[in-house]
């Protein structure tokens, strides 16, 4: 069983509210429905997102804000349902999945090996792989499973880029919550520096083909990454706390 979360923040502006539509329609095809629960925060969008939210209510959790709480809070709404063993799935709100129950997939990894915090979905923009000359993308491939299972092949990686991941729930007991500094950015590359000081791993699933689907076309994009990289003394502190231990690994609130 696993809570699937995703945050919603579509306006006029950013033009996101197809990206939005084809995403639930993409969930409503590939997750099994009796046994993931999918949960959605809308940071006030447009009204042509609210009105897409109400035709798949029937299907999802909904939370509604009166103003933008950022991706990590807005995520975390959908997590706080989370029952005991119960894994979470982060999922953006810009991505088709080309596979069925992959959910169950990232599940059946985390019980193969329960070392594993974090596991996500790969991108194809993804600067990972094992020739990488920076060792911060320098990955590792390998398998696991075998015996009366089938082998599943993993890429182990230093962060798994937040389109798409499966949180180990016993990592979550140890982290509690997602955490940015501010709205936008650096939740999921936190979490992976939290997961290896928790003494978890993360990898992707690369055999699961997915289509990051916002075009980055609109001023959105580039708000996003000056947005982000205003954070980034911010990250590298919080980081380097959550490494020496000044700052504890634990985010126990979802707000």
């Amino acid at each position: 069983m696993a809570i699937i979360s995703m945050a919603v923040f579509d306006t006029e502006e950013n033009k996101r509210t197809e990206y939005t539509k084809r995403t639930l329609e993409c969930l409503m095809q590939t997750v099994n429905m009796a046994r993931h629960t999918i949960h959605v925060t809308d940071n006030a969008s447009c009204k042509a997102t609210k009105q897409v939210l109400k035709d798949f209510s029937t299907y999802i959790q909904l939370y509604t804000n009166g103003q933008n709480l950022g991706t990590a809070k807005a995520v975390n709404i959908g997590w706080a349902y989370r029952q005991p063993g119960e894994h979470c799935i982060k999922i953006d709100n810009d991505v088709v999945i080309h596979s069925k129950d992959w959910a169950c997939e990232l599940e059946e990894a985390v019980k193969l090996d329960p070392s594993i915090g974090i596991v996500g979905l790969k991108r194809k923009d993804c600067w990972e792989n094992p020739n990488h000359d920076n060792p911060h993308y320098k990955s590792t491939l390998d398998l696991i499973g075998g015996g009366n299972h089938k082998w599943i092949p993993i890429e182990k990686v230093n962060h798994v880029m937040g389109t798409c991941q499966l949180y180990n729930s016993d990592l979550l007991d140890k982290i509690g919550y997602l955490y940015q500094p501010r709205l936008y950015g650096f939740d999921d590359a936190l979490a992976a520096v939290r997961c290896k000081v928790a003494g978890f791993y993360s990898c992707f699933l690369p055999y699961i083909e997915i289509d990051h689907i916002d075009t980055g076309e609109t001023p959105y994009q580039g708000w996003k990454q000056n947005y982000a990289g205003e954070d980034i003394n911010a990250y590298n502190q919080i980081k380097n706390s959550y490494i020496n231990g000044t700052k504890s690994i634990y985010h126990d609130s979802s707000y």
